[in-house]
């Protein structure tokens, strides 16, 4: 039996969750439509939905160490399928903020090199291409079938397009990037 611990809980781990993100993890019912949606559920050491709880919980170390907030690619799947619209990519992004400022290594060896081919697709196109971000990573680790199927099933939900978008002002989102010192490639 699940035992909701508080609802709006909004002091101690929950309330610093709630202050970084805007997200108040005390509202999920845990009922789960988030991990049934997410098409990266099966390669997570935690669901969505028990990240939550680990929040919930006040279980900062476990969730802040889990590979799930490394293996979420934010394509709001989870947020569309949440009853009361938690958006768990900003939960997650938190969560990978906190370890980025701690210092803490992510808990998936190769995941900086993902994170900086979606960065590139910013850059490069003002938003992400997930398919171009993709093969990338790919190319990086050299495992090019190890997990076609997500992508079958991604592009079968319409998650990736084959073409990339731009966004109306690419250099305007590029000078975003220049302001923050950091080289992009």
């Amino acid at each position: 039996m699940n035992m909701i611990v508080s609802l709006n809980n909004k002091s101690g781990f929950s309330g610093e969750i709630m202050e970084r993100t805007g997200v108040n993890t005390g509202l999920c019912w845990q009922c789960k439509c988030c991990s049934g949606g997410c098409p990266f559920s099966d390669f997570m050491d935690y669901y969505p939905n028990q990240v939550i709880r680990l929040i919930q919980l006040g279980l900062k170390e476990e969730a802040m160490g889990c590979a799930t907030i490394w293996i979420c690619v934010g394509c709001h799947t989870c947020s569309m399928e949440c009853p009361v619209g938690i958006d768990m990519a900003a939960v997650n992004d938190g969560l990978r903020q906190m370890c980025r400022e701690s210092g803490r290594k992510p808990a998936e060896p190769h995941i900086m090199a993902f994170h900086k081919e979606v960065i590139h697709s910013i850059h490069r196109y003002g938003r992400t291409h997930k398919l171009e971000i993709m093969m990338r990573y790919k190319m990086h680790k050299g495992n090019w079938l190890a997990d076609f199927n997500v992508g079958l099933r991604m592009l079968s939900k319409r998650k990736l397009d084959l073409m990339p978008s731009k966004v109306n002002n690419v250099d305007a989102v590029r000078r975003l990037f220049d302001k923050t010192g950091e080289k992009i490639r």
